[in-house]
């Protein structure tokens, strides 16, 4: 599997990441936890599934620890404006406040 194959496909185990991207493993579930920036999705039965943009971000990654030679921390920082947001974060815009409130709102409707 190379990079032809990624745009072929929608989810990914981490066997395929780890043929994709070349990074092990153990590297990628490193990273997801130290990094925040990716979210696979977990099946019932535990195991990882990966979209594009997890296999993308994990190249960038790759590409800023090895080729550029930054340290985790440099990479933290180089990529601190992609983090997605953590559920129960303290920082949310009045937009999300808002947003949320109206979904809220909505599934509060549906449910009566």
């Amino acid at each position: 599997m190379g990079l032809e194959e990624l745009e072929q496909k929608e989810y990914f185990s981490i066997g395929d990441v780890k043929r994709i991207t070349g990074v092990p493993e153990y590297s990628v579930r490193y990273w997801e936890a130290e990094f925040g920036l990716i979210r696979p999705i977990r099946l019932e039965s535990g195991h990882r599934r990966y979209t594009k943009e997890d296999v993308y971000t994990i190249l960038r990654i790759k590409d800023l620890i090895y080729k550029h030679k930054l340290t985790l921390e440099g990479a933290k920082k180089q990529l601190a404006h992609y983090r997605l947001p953590v559920v129960g974060e303290e920082k949310r815009t009045h937009t999300d406040t808002k947003l949320l409130t109206e979904i809220k709102e909505t599934l509060e409707d549906l449910l009566k």
